[in-house]
């Protein structure tokens, strides 16, 4: 029986759908990004970060980008973290770890009645409006006339679905050790609650 999601989600422009690497992509929308090849869509449960590629394949394939891909500052990583706040207060999600690296955010996500997609979504849109409530929306300069912000997120995310105490101590752990291994500081965000809710007395 499935208890939790390990959820991965990337900044705009940080994971493309024709990564020769793989994605989570059925289709490139984008005619100009289609040029570098079709989507390279895997099931793999696997992190395929590591595989070996053509790099030079995968920066030339993000030169053809509408924008610049998003890069999170600390100060924007915080408002992200507020946004996903605000997020949890209203749906009362269990965000059991959590970390905001520069392109790409990593959860692992209690179940819920909801789809993990749906929590992501709700998660992304809730840091997209703090973004823009703080003035540092990472795409601010791109408005359209309506005033509408293109999204700093890329579409859908990369989920595994955990049904074992002991896989989701291990997510957990890894999720805390990302922003070490990244070069960061270890994070604690006072949305995150324990797995278990004896343990948050």
């Amino acid at each position: 029986m499935i208890c939790a999601y390990h959820a991965i989600f990337c900044a705009y422009g940080f994971w493309l759908p024709n990564d020769p690497r793989g994605s989570w992509s059925d289709w490139v929308r984008s005619w100009e990004l289609f040029r570098y090849g079709r989507a390279t869509k895997v099931a793999t449960r696997r992190s395929v970060a590591g595989v070996p590629h053509d790099d030079r394949q995968r920066s030339a394939a993000k030169s053809a980008l509408r924008y610049r891909p998003v890069v999170f500052t600390g100060r924007q990583a915080l408002s992200v973290a507020n946004g996903f706040r605000q997020a949890v207060d209203d749906a009362n999600y269990s965000i059991h770890a959590c970390a905001i690296l520069p392109q790409h955010i990593h959860t692992v996500i209690g179940r819920d009645g909801r789809s993990v997609e749906q929590i992501v979504s709700h998660l992304k849109r809730a840091a997209s409006r703090r973004l823009r409530e703080d003035g540092i929306h990472p795409l601010q300069d791109h408005g359209g006339k309506d005033g509408t912000l293109p999204s700093p997120w890329a579409r859908k995310c990369w989920k595994v679905f955990i049904d074992r105490d002991c896989d989701l101590d291990r997510a957990i752990s890894y999720v805390q050790q990302n922003p070490i291994k990244e070069g960061l500081r270890a994070q604690t965000w006072s949305f995150v609650t324990s797995r278990r809710p004896e343990a948050a007395r």
